[in-house]
C-alpha cells in the first residue's frame, strides 16, 4: 500500500511576503495594536453614560454615533488578532491577542446591554417618527430590523433571565466540535494518521484501499462517541425549542428565520425541490461508477478523481479570475486584481502552524482579507473563486454604505461567493472546449461537482435532518443516537437512490460530523440557497448580460440594507419559488450530461 511523503512544513517567519496578507494595513506593528487595546478598555466605558437618555432623538442619534465608532475599532482590533492566530496556531503571543480581544467584545456586549431594551420601551410611532428624518438615514434598516422583533421581547425580568441562560446554554456548541477536533482519533490511511486537516485529501486518494480506510476511521471514531455526541445535540435542540417558545415564536425554525425576515417557505420550497430532482444525483452517481470502472460505487469513491490532476499556480489562478469576472465590467476586475496580487488581500502561504479552512474577512473596513492555504490544485483555485467573491461583497457594499448599515448576512454572502465559482467555471469551459482539451473540461467539471456536493447534496440534506429533528423535539418526541443515525441514512439514501451502496451507520454519522452547522441553528440551508440563486443569476447572464450585469451589481452594493429576500428579488430571483433550485439542477444535469458523452466517446 502506497504511503504518501509529507513534507515538512516551514515556520511562519519563512513564509514569502507576497503570499502573506497585508495586516499592517490595519495596524502598523503589535505595540501598535496593543496600544489600541489599551485605548478601547478606556473608551468602551464611556458608552455607559448613555444609558437613560435615548428618549430624544439626539440623544439616540449620540448613542449610534459614539457605539458605531467604538465597535467599527472594535472590529479592526479583533480582526487583527484573530487573523494572527490563524496563520500561527502554535503562537503563544497570538493566542494571547485573541483572548484580549474576546474580553473587550465582552465588555461592549455587557456595556452595551441597556441599549436593546431601552429602545423597545419607547413608543414605537415615535421612533418610527424619526427613523423618517434625514438624521437617521443610516441608522434606520437596524433599529427598523430591532423593532420587528420587539412582539418577540418579553419583560424585563424574563429578558433578565434569557439573557443569563446564555452562556450555560453554549456549552454543547463547545464540547461537540472540541471532541472532534481533540479527542476523537481516527486512525490511519496508507500509513498516513487521519486528521481532520487531511481526511478530505485522503477520501479523495487515488488509491480505493486508502479512500476506504481514511472514510471508514473517520465515521468509525465518531461511531464510538455517538451516544454522547446525541445526546448533546438533543439538549441543544431542546434549548432553542425553550428559547423560542419563551419568546413566543410559533416553532423553532420560525424564530431562527425571523430577524433576517425570511419565511419558513424558503426553506420548505428548497428541500421540496431537491427531493424532487434526486434523480439527478443518481444519474451522477451512475456515470461516476462507470467512469472510474467500479463494479459499485461506494461513499468513499465520491472524491476521486476522474482524471489526473493537473497542478494549478496561483497566478494561473488569478489570471483565470481576472477573464472569467469580465463580464462584471472593468471595474469590478480592477478592484479584485490587485487585491488578489499587490495589495496583498490574501494569505495563501503554507507554513507549520497554520489552521486548515479558509475564510473572508471584512478587515475592520480597512481592506477585505481572504484566509486560505495554496496546494496547487483545482481546490485551491476554486476556494480562491469562492472567498474572493465575499470580499468583493465586502468591498462594494462598504463603499456604498456607513458602518450604520447592517453587514450582509449569510444568505446574501453564499450568493456572491458561488456566483463567482460558477461565472468562472462557465468561462473556463468554454476555454477547454474551444481548445478540444477534454481532460481539462473534466477537471473543471469535477471542480463544480465537488462544490455542488458539499452545497447542493450534504447542506440540503443537513436542513432536512435539522428540520425534522426539531420537528420531533417540537412534538414531545427524543432524539437519541441509533434515531439520528437512521434519519441522515434515510435522507443520504434519496439522494443516492441506486447509485451509491451504502453502508448505513457509518453513512447515517455523517450528522455528528458537522457540529459547527447544526450547532448554528437552522444555518446549513443558506449555503443550498446561495448556490442555488447564484446559478439563476448565472442563467440571466446569457439571455440579458447587460441587465443582469446591472441587477447583480445592485445587489452586491445594496449590502445589509434590504432584507435577503426582498435584495434577491430585485435581483430577479424569487427565494419562495422553486425556479432557483431548478435553475441549478438545469446546470448540474448539465454537467452529468456531457461526462456521459465524454465516457461514451472513452469506449
Amino acid at each position: 500500500m502506497p504511503t504518501e511523503t509529507i513534507k515538512a512544513l516551514p515556520p511562519r517567519s519563512e513564509a514569502p511576503r507576497e503570499q502573506t496578507w497585508d495586516i499592517e494595513a490595519l495596524y502598523d506593528t503589535p505595540d501598535a495594536w496593543s496600544a489600541e487595546g489599551d485605548a478601547l478598555a478606556r473608551d468602551l466605558g464611556s458608552l455607559s453614560a448613555h444609558a437613560g437618555q435615548l428618549g430624544t432623538p439626539g440623544g439616540l442619534l449620540a448613542y449610534l454615533s459614539a457605539a458605531n465608532d467604538l465597535e467599527l475599532r472594535l472590529g479592526r482590533f479583533m480582526s487583527y488578532a484573530s487573523m494572527t492566530a490563524s496563520v500561527d496556531g502554535r503562537d503563544a503571543v497570538a493566542a494571547a491577542r485573541r483572548d484580549r480581544a474576546a474580553t473587550l467584545g465582552a465588555q461592549f456586549g455587557s456595556t452595551t446591554a441597556f441599549f436593546r431594551p431601552e429602545l423597545l420601551a419607547l413608543d414605537d410611532a415615535l421612533v418610527r417618527g424619526w427613523l423618517d428624518t434625514p438624521d437617521f438615514a443610516e441608522h434606520r434598516v437596524r433599529l427598523e430590523r430591532i423593532l420587528r422583533g420587539k412582539p418577540h421581547v418579553r419583560s424585563a425580568e424574563v429578558e433578565a433571565l434569557l439573557g443569563a441562560v446564555q452562556a450555560p446554554f453554549a456549552s454543547e456548541r463547545g464540547i461537540h466540535p472540541a471532541l472532534a477536533n481533540m479527542d476523537l482519533r481516527f486512525g490511519t490511511a496508507g500509513g498516513e494518521t487521519v486528521t481532520q486537516g487531511n481526511v478530505d485529501r485522503l477520501t479523495a486518494h487515488p488509491d480505493r484501499e486508502v479512500r476506504r480506510e481514511a472514510w471508514e476511521g473517520y465515521a468509525d471514531a465518531h461511531l464510538a462517541a455517538r451516544h454522547s455526541q446525541a445526546a448533546m445535540y438533543a439538549t441543544n435542540v431542546r434549548q432553542n425549542v425553550f428559547l423560542a417558545r419563551a419568546r413566543n415564536y410559533p416553532d423553532t425554525i420560525s424564530a431562527s428565520l425571523s430577524p433576517d425576515n425570511i419565511p419558513t417557505a424558503v426553506v420548505t420550497t428548497l428541500l421540496d425541490t431537491y427531493r424532487a430532482n434526486t434523480p439527478v444525483w443518481h444519474r451522477y452517481w451512475r456515470v461516476r461508477r462507470e467512469w472510474l470502472n467500479l463494479p459499485e460505487l461506494r461513499e468513499y469513491d465520491v472524491k476521486a478523481a476522474l482524471v489526473p490532476p493537473r497542478a494549478v499556480s496561483y497566478e494561473q489562478a488569478v489570471q483565470w479570475l481576472e477573464g472569467g469576472m469580465a463580464p462584471l465590467g472593468e471595474a469590478y476586475v480592477r478592484d479584485m486584481v490587485p487585491g488578489l496580487t499587490t495589495e496583498r488581500w490574501v494569505d495563501y502561504a503554507e507554513n507549520d502552524g497554520k489552521r486548515q479552512g479558509a475564510y473572508s474577512n471584512g478587515g475592520g473596513r480597512v481592506k477585505p482579507y481572504i484566509f486560505m492555504t495554496w496546494n496547487g490544485t483545482m481546490n485551491s483555485y476554486s476556494t480562491l473563486a469562492h472567498e474572493i467573491g465575499h470580499s468583493m461583497h465586502s468591498l462594494l457594499s462598504q463603499r456604498e454604505h456607513g458602518y450604520g448599515v447592517p453587514r450582509y448576512t449569510l444568505f446574501h454572502a453564499e450568493v456572491a461567493s458561488n456566483f463567482n465559482q460558477a461565472m468562472v467555471r462557465q468561462h473556463l469551459l468554454a476555454q477547454a472546449r474551444a481548445a478540444g482539451d477534454t481532460e481539462f473540461e473534466v477537471q473543471i467539471i469535477e471542480e463544480a461537482l465537488s462544490n455542488f456536493h458539499r452545497y447542493f447534496f450534504i447542506m440540503p440534506t443537513l436542513a432536512a435532518f435539522e428540520l425534522e429533528a426539531y420537528r420531533r423535539i417540537e412534538a414531545g418526541g427524543t432524539l437519541s443516537a441509533p434515531d439520528l443515525i437512521d434519519l441522515t441514512a434515510d435522507l443520504l439514501s434519496e439522494g443516492y437512490g441506486d447509485g451509491v451502496t451504502m453502508d448505513r451507520e457509518r453513512s447515517g454519522i455523517m450528522w455528528a460530523q458537522f457540529s459547527t452547522h447544526l450547532y448554528a441553528n437552522f444555518y446549513a440551508y443558506q449555503y443550498s440557497t446561495g448556490i442555488s440563486a447564484a446559478h439563476q443569476i448565472l442563467e440571466q447572464f446569457s439571455a440579458d448580460p447587460d441587465a443582469a450585469r446591472e441587477s447583480y451589481l445592485r445587489f452586491l452594493r445594496s449590502g445589509g440594507s434590504l432584507d435577503p429576500i426582498d435584495a434577491l428579488r430585485e435581483a430577479g430571483v424569487d427565494m419562495l419559488s422553486p425556479a432557483p433550485v431548478e435553475a441549478t439542477f438545469r446546470t448540474l444535469e448539465g454537467y452529468v450530461a456531457r461526462l456521459e458523452e465524454l465516457l461514451a466517446a472513452r469506449r
